[in-house]
This record gives C-alpha cells, structure tokens and sequence, in this order.
C-alpha cells in the first residue's frame, strides 16, 4: 500500500496543501471547524508526517535515540526501560544499531551523525566506547567505558555489587574462586567489578589466584575455551563469578560438557540479571542492576535536558542488590 501523502491529506478534506501544513504545525490561519475536519481526515487516512520534513520545520523531532553497537541482551533491556520511561510523555523512541558486531570503531559519533538535528531531538548512549562532545543534540550515555565523566551519564554500583557476590561464595566457604572479566581497555564497570572482587577476597584474608582470572570479548564463544582449560584442571575453582551474565551462563554450559555438576561441583554467580539468567539449568545466582530502571532513568534524565529543566544530578547512579537462585552452594 503506498505511503499516504499530505496532498491525499489536502484532497481528501477538500482544502489546500498549505492549510493541512498549518493544522499540522498548529500555526495560526485555520477556523477551528476546519483544523477539527482536517484532524478527523488524517486520522481516517492513517497519514504521518516524516520525521525529517517535521525535524526541518519545528526543529523538534520529539524523537529520542536510544543507540547501541549492537542489539544482545543488556542492550534490550534498556531499550525496555525507556520505552516504558516515554509513556505519556509525547516524545517517541527510535532504537538504532549497524549491522557490524559491536557497532565499529567509532559508531557513538557515526550513529550520532546521521541522527541528531534531523531524526531525533537527544541521545540515549549504550556501554559507549567514548561519550562524543560536540554533538549538536544532548547525550546521555549508560555505563560508558571510560566511567563517570562531566557529562550526563546513569550506571550502577558495580563495586558493591561484585563485593556481594564474591562475599556470598566466600560466605558458602569457597576459596578457589575464579573471575571472568571483559576487556579492561573497553569496558570501566569490568575494572571496578574486579576490583570488588579483589577486595572483598583481600577483607576476607583469601589470596587471588592469579591464573583463576579470565578475559571475556563478549564475542560468540570467545572465552569458551579458555573455560574449558580452566575447568579441566585438577585444581580447578570450586567457584566462578563472573562480571556479565553472558559468561556466567558460558560457564554453566562449558561445565555441563564437562561432566560438572552447577552447584555441586562448580558454583556460578553472574552480574547484570538478563531475563536469560534465570532460564538457565539451573536458574543462575547474580547481582541485579535493575538494568530497565537504568534505560528509564536515562530517558527522564535526557528529556529533563530537552525540556530546559536542570538535573538534580548530572549522574544517576543506580544500586545493585544480589538475586540469590539456585546456581550456588558450599564446596563439596
């Protein structure tokens, strides 16, 4: 079916072009009784205006991006958060990706680029390599690489959230436990999530093993192996935590191809609480960092921004709390 157009629009109501443009830009010019009979015949014709030819005429869009390197689990969750988070607010939400892993070198500016003045009015940034400043829309990055900066951000309590973890398999009495983390150089809330891990070993008087310590690109598969080397020692952990659910739930796999019992013979705690964490066999013990309420709070914070309102805070920081399921238990 072809695209209705405002000339379908003008013949339709038996006016002309100019005044349907008008009604639309609710400019001044139009009786009431005909901007009333114009509305009724766009609604009857299912007509939208284009986001571009909108953006040209009022410079508002009422279109907020929510852009990330790619669409996986975390991701997903924020865009539901701020979804939710827009109801009733008359601001519309524009999800955007590429087709490359990761989104590129450089996507945040590249997506920015093609984006901002014409297609959406601010920016939400997911896990961003780096928080561009000269952007002609304001941005509001969740849980960028480079950590809380001057610019309007919203993450979590990594640090406390990886002291529970870690201090609840020490509680269960495991003492070999081991760390999966992602690229230091990339990603900042897997430094500090580490760094709690390392802490709360270091208060409890436990060593850290060294070799019990792991990288995770977040690519399909990527630390599999590694996993699988690590779990095939005869001195294997008796526990893992790791920094993302998605290795967590790697671990269970790789320990089931083993012959490894979850929790019997390994325990596993993730981070992030993804909705798959809790469809894993069995349901995976993790720290929840309310990843919706992040999107949400994003979006409150950007269109706040938009609305020339000033933030209470230029940085939310959410808390994290430990959702205790059945993928951990005291060493056999």
């Amino acid at each position: 079916m072809s695209r209705v157009t405002i000339s379908d629009v003008a013949r339709a109501a038996g006016v002309s072009v100019a005044t349907v443009s008008k009604v639309l830009n609710a400019r001044d010019g139009v009786a009431p009784s005909t901007s009333t009979h114009v509305m009724s015949v766009i609604e009857q014709l299912g007509y939208e205006s284009s986001l571009v030819a909108r953006g040209m005429r009022s410079r508002r869009t009422h279109v907020i991006g929510i852009l990330a390197g790619e669409f996986e689990p975390f991701s997903s969750e924020i865009f539901k958060g701020a979804a939710a988070a827009l109801s009733d607010t008359g601001y519309e939400l524009l999800a955007y990706t590429s087709g490359v892993r990761g989104g590129g070198a450089g996507w945040e500016r590249r997506f920015l680029s093609r984006l901002s003045g014409t297609l959406i009015d601010g920016a939400v940034l997911v896990t961003p390599a780096t928080a561009p400043v000269d952007v002609d829309v304001p941005v509001v990055a969740i849980d960028a690489a480079a950590g809380p900066s001057g610019q309007p951000g919203v993450d979590s309590d990594s640090l406390g959230g990886a002291m529970l973890a870690t201090e609840h398999l020490l509680g269960l009495g495991h003492r070999r436990i081991g760390f999966i983390g992602g690229r230091p150089d990339l990603y900042h809330w897997s430094r500090v999530r580490e760094h709690g891990f390392r802490t709360a070993m270091a208060a409890a008087g436990v060593r850290v093993d060294e070799s019990l310590l792991l990288t995770d690109d977040y690519g399909r598969g990527s630390v599999v192996a590694a996993l699988r080397a690590l779990l095939s020692r005869e001195d294997r952990p008796t526990a893992i935590f790791a920094a993302y659910d998605v290795s967590a739930i790697a671990a269970v796999d790789v320990a089931r191809d083993l012959g490894l019992r979850v929790p019997d013979d390994l325990s596993v705690v993730g981070f992030s609480d993804i909705p798959e964490s809790a469809q894993t066999d069995p349901p995976l013990t993790t720290v929840s960092q309310s990843i919706q309420e992040m999107g949400a709070a994003a979006v409150r914070l950007l269109t706040g921004l938009l609305d020339g309102a000033a933030p209470d805070e230029a940085h939310v920081r959410l808390a994290t709390s430990l959702v205790l399921r059945r993928s951990t238990s005291a060493p056999r």
